[in-house]
């Protein structure tokens, strides 16, 4: 049996290139105009995070792990394999799944991704939070409610949190692609809602003027291996899956480093509690980036 990746801060593998920092900035950082753009709006897409060969490789480790029976199971935080309790719309959803295999554990330190997160972030260390799988099946796939991932995080303090979403598929309307109601980062927080449950369960909180900006909803299609990067109060989510494709997709969420716990409590299922006012840091929160490397 394979060991707790979660144990190696480092990549263990060759699938993402091993670059010299001042490499991947040259290669990979972000234009003012982007950045720019993810501070107006709240989110970038169309960046290309994984190749061909690497987009191979991470689903064939995800038909792997998707495997109740798969020998490290216990390693997942969660492992929904329909959080939906309707059969008929199936959302397969996972967190951990980076403890487990080396093509999902390596692309946390993948340059393509860490450099635009530094970026993100306003030019502030990124280290590790937590992986999430999205996996929604031709033909009966099921929504993903509209939410804010920061109503999920409210353990972890301050507000200093990024999110990437990445297509092991190719993302369109048909499919079930992730939507954005651009500007609503600047929205107040509002209670969490069931991710699984009716793709309109938010309206509860939203006033009226709220509401109408979702006639302004941007479908966020693109190709297998692109990504977009979202704030951690943007409004979004996905419609169901009624197509011939399946609509597969990697999140990597990370934060700033110097964030802190906001509970005694375990933040993860299985990870040993980080007493409130403590750093996130050690074993199940590497750092990923370090702006020294750069500055």
């Amino acid at each position: 049996m394979s060991p707790d990746l979660s144990l190696m801060h480092q990549p263990v593998s060759d699938l993402f290139p091993h670059m010299s920092v001042e490499e991947a900035w040259e290669a990979f950082h972000l234009s003012e105009e982007q950045v720019s753009f993810f501070n107006e709006n709240g989110y970038l897409s169309g960046i290309q995070i994984l190749d061909g060969r690497q987009i191979d490789q991470l689903r064939q480790e995800l038909a792997d792990i998707a495997d109740p029976k798969h020998p490290q199971h216990e390693l997942f935080y969660e492992f929904h394999s329909n959080e939906s309790d309707d059969p008929n719309a199936v959302l397969f959803h996972s967190l951990g799944h980076w403890r487990i295999t080396p093509g999902f554990h390596d692309v946390l330190w993948n340059p393509r991704f860490v450099v635009p997160a530094y970026q993100l972030l306003g030019e502030k260390a990124v280290r590790f939070w937590h992986d999430q799988l999205f996996c929604k099946p031709a033909h009966h796939g099921g929504v993903v409610a509209w939410h804010q991932d920061y109503s999920y995080w409210t353990r972890t303090i301050p507000q200093r949190h990024l999110t990437c979403w990445v297509g092991l598929d190719p993302a369109s309307k048909a499919n079930g692609c992730l939507h954005y109601i651009p500007g609503s980062h600047r929205w107040p927080l509002f209670d969490r809602t069931s991710l699984a449950g009716a793709m309109n369960g938010l309206d509860t909180f939203l006033s009226e003027e709220q509401k109408q900006e979702f006639a302004k909803q941007v479908a966020i299609e693109m190709p297998a291996g692109y990504g977009t990067f979202h704030h951690p109060l943007m409004v979004h989510g996905s419609y169901e899956n009624h197509s011939p494709i399946a609509r597969r997709a990697l999140v990597i969420n990370v934060f700033a480093d110097g964030t802190q716990s906001n509970s005694d409590e375990e933040l993860l299922a299985g990870v040993p509690p980080i007493p409130k006012g403590h750093r996130m840091e050690g074993q199940f929160f590497p750092l990923l980036f370090n702006p020294g490397q750069i500055l």
